[in-house]
């Protein structure tokens, strides 16, 4: 039988496998390559692990972690600097050769594109409020910027996706005959 002064306080107990998914998404959102996201992911889990005494007691857990890979994500960043170039390359989704036979798919990869051609900050701040949920406060804490400019984002980000939907469809679709015969 365990007695009082037996038992060791322990540290509170986290539900990080509860909150993966998140973290995932929003790491692919950041950094728009599956790979890197999960790199980016466990690089922050290793932070929080390390700073789990910073954890508020009662706080929200979820929007602490998303704040610990989107710094994560910033710190890569600076250290990153003359990899600009090949991060923004990166970004763009190789589709395959074979076009979507569902009009959903075809869809989906177009909104898909126009969210990740949007500037970094506004596709965070996006992605925080509509995809994971959070409350703009909440959003902004993760971000580490002021309300209003998180919303200031946000309101670009949504006005952009508005102006490429209403932009005409580009004829990048358009089959081109190549070295046919003379």
């Amino acid at each position: 039988m365990l007695r009082k002064q037996d038992m060791k306080p322990s540290m509170p107990r986290f539900d990080i496998i509860g909150q993966l998914g998140s973290l995932r998404r929003y790491a692919r959102s950041l950094t728009r390559d599956s790979t890197d996201a999960e790199d980016l992911v466990q690089d922050a889990l290793v932070r929080a692990y390390e700073r789990r005494g910073t954890f508020r007691s009662g706080g929200n857990l979820r929007a602490w972690l998303l704040s610990i890979v989107h710094n994560t994500f910033i710190d890569k960043m600076r250290s990153r600097r003359s990899e600009a170039a090949r991060v923004e390359q990166a970004g763009y989704l190789a589709e395959g050769s074979t076009p979507a036979p569902q009009e959903h798919s075809v869809r989906l990869a177009q909104v898909r594109e126009a969210f990740f051609s949007l500037p970094e900050e506004q596709r965070s701040a996006l992605h925080l409020v509509a995809i994971e949920g959070l409350s703009y406060s909440q959003a902004a804490d993760a971000s580490g910027v002021p309300l209003g400019t998180l919303m200031s984002r946000i309101g670009r980000a949504r006005a952009a996706l508005r102006e490429m939907e209403a932009a005409p469809a580009k004829a990048k679709n358009h089959l081109r005959i190549v070295g046919g015969p003379s």
